[in-house]
């Protein structure tokens, strides 16, 4: 048996939304071979097994593969250390470090987009026509739609369905939101899903910093064995 940390992360100004997380703190106490099978039960969009909280080592698992980096799960990670008194200033995903910082009520990491796997995105004319589309079956290859809210404030709204990977829609996507900053090159906001917030910083240096609220929904004993 292990603990398992159920947070929500990337919630909006009105407690709305956010994505389910899933932490194992003591990853090690799932085998590698089993992760795979454990994120899949669990269900959520992502699960995060903490191999070395000292060092902020971490594996990200969606249902149905490992990615080498994503964003909720290394800001909800980096949020959890710390109020378990296990503050870390980087986290390291396969894709490479990720510094972390927490300033008020947010929670920052900073990642590149290059890290980020593929995600195909369109932008459609208003965040109404956002608002109005159907989504598409599970199966198909996963579509980030968005539009401006209001450009001068750089505020945006948008949807993730990702499908390729068994996620009807993605509530919070903070890997595409880096994708965003390094495209558009400028400070968002982004509203996504029933009502998560993401916040954008691009820097000179080619990464993107982004942040956003967190909570702790659950915390439970989790079988570890076959």
């Amino acid at each position: 048996m292990t603990e398992l940390h159920i947070v929500r992360v990337f919630i909006g100004p009105d407690g709305r939304g956010g994505n389910p997380l899933g932490v194992f703190v003591d990853g090690s106490a799932v085998p590698p071979g089993r992760r795979p099978a454990v994120a899949n039960e669990l269900g959520f969009s992502e699960t995060v097994f903490v191999d070395d909280p000292d060092r902020g080592e971490i594996r990200i698992f969606t249902p149905a593969s490992e990615l080498p980096f994503a964003g909720h799960p290394t800001v909800g990670t980096a949020w959890l250390l710390s109020e378990l008194g296990r503050r870390v200033d980087v986290l390291r995903p396969p894709a490479g470090e990720v510094p972390v910082r927490h300033h008020g009520n947010l929670t920052w990491v900073r990642a590149r987009a290059a890290w980020v796997h593929p995600i195909q995105m369109e932008e459609l004319p208003s965040a109404a026509d956002v608002d109005a589309h159907a989504g598409q079956p599970t199966g198909k290859p996963g579509l980030y739609i968005w539009a401006w809210e209001d450009e001068a404030a750089g505020r945006l709204r948008s949807r993730y369905f990702a499908t390729d990977i068994g996620i009807v829609e993605d509530e919070a996507t903070g890997a595409a939101a880096v994708v965003m900053g390094d495209r558009i090159g400028r400070r968002l906001t982004i509203r996504q899903g029933v009502g998560s917030e993401i916040f954008v910083r691009p820097d000179i240096d080619g990464t993107v910093e982004i942040g956003g609220r967190v909570e702790l929904l659950e915390k439970r004993e989790f079988a570890t064995d076959e």
